[in-house]
């Protein structure tokens, strides 16, 4: 993955794009130094893709615990579960599990993320 179309790759196919600092991160990991990019995306990758989750409920916990911190990252994993085939009520569920301990800011958020990637897909048809 020694390009930086090799390393936007995985993102690209997971969300549908490459997040603005995303690609940053990996131009300037190149430039300056990019053993500690690999390790990084190497460990991210790990993380994000656990033996023991398949996709979509590993990318439904990164939802709901970017929604807890009311992260506007919480957005591209939303639109990960989707892509992973996350239902707009999982994506829901999530929430509510998220107001439990962040409240409404939070319910607030994921709402908008949720209508927001759903809403594209009726706008597309």
């Amino acid at each position: 993955m020694s390009t930086q179309e090799g390393y936007e790759k995985i993102y690209a196919e997971l969300i549908g794009f490459v997040p603005p600092r995303i690609q940053h991160r990996v131009r300037l990991g190149l430039e300056v130094d990019p053993g500690l990019l690999d390790q990084v995306e190497r460990i991210r990758t790990t993380a994000m893709y656990p033996e023991c989750f398949d996709t979509k409920t590993a990318q439904l916990m990164l939802f709901g615990i970017l929604i807890s911190h009311v992260s506007p990252a919480s957005e591209f994993h939303g639109r990960a579960a989707k892509r992973a085939g996350a239902s707009k009520a999982e994506m829901h569920a999530v929430c509510g599990l998220a107001f439990l301990f962040r409240g409404l800011p939070a319910f607030n958020l994921g709402a908008e993320v949720i209508n927001t990637i759903f809403d594209e897909d009726e706008e597309e048809e």
